[in-house]
């Protein structure tokens, strides 16, 4: 049987990386909402020089996507 100050003391760190990693996301979320002239739909943009971020937040975006409708890219979006 698990000890309950051993349950607690690993419980507490996780819920604070959690509210971190949720935390992060919303802030990197509302500075790089782009949109894009030519469809009209909102994106988070992720700058190509830090492509890490696409994979750090994926798991987070997806549910955002289904919950917002938001839409990602990588990269600044190109005219033609």
């Amino acid at each position: 049987m698990i000890d309950r100050r051993f349950a607690r003391s690993v419980a507490l760190p996780a819920l604070v990386a959690v509210a971190c990693y949720i935390a992060s996301y919303v802030v990197f979320r509302s500075s790089s909402v782009e949109v894009w002239p030519r469809d009209g739909h909102a994106y988070v943009i992720v700058p190509a020089e830090a492509r890490w971020l696409h994979y750090v937040f994926r798991p987070i975006m997806y549910a955002d996507a289904a919950l917002t409708g938001m839409r990602f890219h990588i990269g600044p979006h190109r005219e033609g």
